[in-house]
């Protein structure tokens, strides 16, 4: 039987077919095969209830990489993105902390906390986008093999080390958050624990970690980071919701001849010789190809759907022990008007942008804490939007859809099994909300809970990790998913990982599809783009 495909895409998650259309635009006869009824993976737009479409999972446009916009002509299939500037913080005594795009006014709220601290955030903001100015292009590049004395290994390792070196002071700075907890890494700037603990966010959100953790202050720097084509160093909405940028992505990737199969589970990578040959599906259909790329997570790909024998077994300890960290459930809500928070009353600008129930950094301490005994917070942090402010079309009108990320929550709870638990926590989410935003109970319409366990189910996400994998030092750049094999082949022949589980790992920037494919490229001869 000859090769169907040059490609086969495992999952059409963002990833995935971001990885399709580089291929297919080089010319690769690619075929893209996701298990669910839409592509998108965690970005997706779902009509849960008629009328609201929900992001289900993912929810803002952060890591988006502008390459990945520019050389698939996102904006002509339909990406537009709505930037998203305000941050809004309220507290149990009626306080609030309000930050925007205004400087003068951020000075003046942060004032109202600590004098101190409003005078150190600019300096604060400097130091993060001199540390992002150097991280950005490692979100581009292919890491380099440390091992390896060849010429181009060795130059990659060369730059870095110049663009460190231009760091200057800066750098001690930037090793210090390679190794630090994200609260002990704001210690060093901030004195005023509200202000603290509104930073923190940035550095435990999705993850099943701790402000106290050791690691955290790594994944701070994602808020410095983040920012579209038009929008450096901002984030934003996708207009249509989050499936709106898979569906532009999947647009792209038809429009130079890729194909796409939905509802197509694929149930083992087919293994010859130490060779990916091609897939085998749910349905028994085999179907050939050159090369495999897996837009799934390591664990699902290695060990669920390639046999023990087929693979190196310490390659396959590593694995095991590839930390997955998923913390997060989501709590999507149809509303029937807007929650008023008592901090802040009635509608404003304060309720467009990221709302976030984090009063203290203790209190983001002990939610961690009960998730580390196998129970879900009793009192969860929390990151809210209402896309429907700004993108009416999500919602009758009239109406709005509000997104809760709730922490932490385990994958696996000490006592039951999720399904009897699910609306526990949805009920924990809503009591802890209406703490802040009393009328929310009369104006909930519809209430979607989706756990870890859920995640794993529905959208394939092991454990329920939405990153894929803890985005921490020691899983990261050349050590993503494990030492030796951070450029995207596998120790089977022709088998490649696009998905967040590779470098630069998870969030949705399609840089982990967009390397992998100019790997597989080299690999076909067609040289790098």
């Amino acid at each position: 039987m000859g090769d169907a495909y040059d490609v086969i895409v495992v999952g059409g998650g963002h990833n995935g077919l971001t990885a399709a259309a580089y291929l297919a635009k080089n010319g690769k006869k690619v075929l893209v095969l996701e298990r669910r009824h839409i592509v998108g993976g965690c970005a997706v737009t779902e009509e849960v209830y008629p009328g609201f479409k929900y992001t289900v999972l993912s929810y803002v446009v952060s890591l988006l990489r502008p390459e990945v916009i520019r050389y698939l002509e996102l904006p002509r299939h339909g990406l537009d993105v709505i930037p998203l500037v305000n941050s809004f913080l309220p507290l149990p005594d009626g306080n609030h902390l309000f930050l925007s795009g205004d400087e003068d006014e951020n000075h003046r709220q942060v004032s109202r906390f600590s004098r101190h601290d409003a005078d150190a955030l600019p300096e604060f903001q400097e130091l993060m986008e001199d540390l992002a100015w150097f991280v950005q292009p490692v979100l581009s590049m292919v890491p380099p093999d440390p091992r390896s004395y060849r010429p181009s290994e060795l130059g990659k390792l060369f730059r870095l080390g110049k663009r460190f070196r231009e760091l200057g002071e800066d750098s001690f700075f930037f090793t210090k958050l390679l190794s630090m907890s994200v609260l002990d890494f704001l210690d060093m700037f901030f004195e005023s624990d509200v202000i603290k603990a509104q930073m923190c966010t940035g550095g435990i959100v999705g993850a099943s970690l701790g402000p106290r953790s050791p690691g955290t202050a790594t994944v701070l720097l994602h808020l410095f980071m983040g920012g579209t084509e038009e929008t450096a160093g901002e984030w934003g909405f996708a207009r249509g919701g989050m499936g709106a940028v898979s569906e532009a992505i999947a647009s792209s990737a038809r429009s130079l001849g890729v194909e796409i199969r939905t509802e197509a589970p694929v149930a083992k990578i087919l293994v010859r010789d130490g060779t990916a040959k091609g897939v085998v599906l749910e349905s028994g259909e085999e179907i050939r190809a050159k090369a495999v790329a897996s837009g799934v997570d390591p664990k699902r790909t290695f060990l669920k759907l390639l046999d023990r024998e087929e693979v190196p077994p310490e390659f396959l300890e590593k694995i095991r022990n590839f930390r997955l960290g998923g913390g997060a459930a989501k709590v999507n809500m149809a509303l029937d008007g807007l929650p008023d928070f008592t901090a802040l009353p009635g509608d404003g600008a304060h309720l467009r942008g990221d709302i976030m129930i984090a009063p203290s950094t203790d209190y983001l301490e002990r939610a961690y804490d009960d998730a580390k005994y196998g129970k879900f917070s009793r009192k969860p942090f929390m990151e809210i939007v209402i896309p429907s402010l700004l993108d009416p079309t999500l919602a009758p009108p009239g109406k709005h859809v509000m997104s809760v990320e709730a922490q932490y929550t385990p994958y696996e709870l000490k006592a039951g099994h999720w399904n009897d638990h699910r609306e526990a926590l949805g009920d924990t989410v809503v009591e802890t909300l209406s703490e802040y935003a009393p009328n929310l109970k009369d104006i909930i319409l519809h209430r979607q809970v989706v756990t870890p366990w859920d995640m794993e189910q529905e959208y394939g996400l092991t454990e329920g990790t939405v990153y894929i994998g803890e985005l921490t030092p020691d899983q990261m750049f050349m050590l993503r998913p494990v030492p030796g094999w951070a450029r995207y082949r596998m120790p089977v022949d022709k088998l490649y990982l696009c998905g967040g589980g590779a470098h630069p790992g998870g969030g949705v920037m399609g840089a982990p599809g967009r390397l992998a494919a100019l790997e597989m490229l080299k690999d076909f001869g067609s040289g790098s783009l």
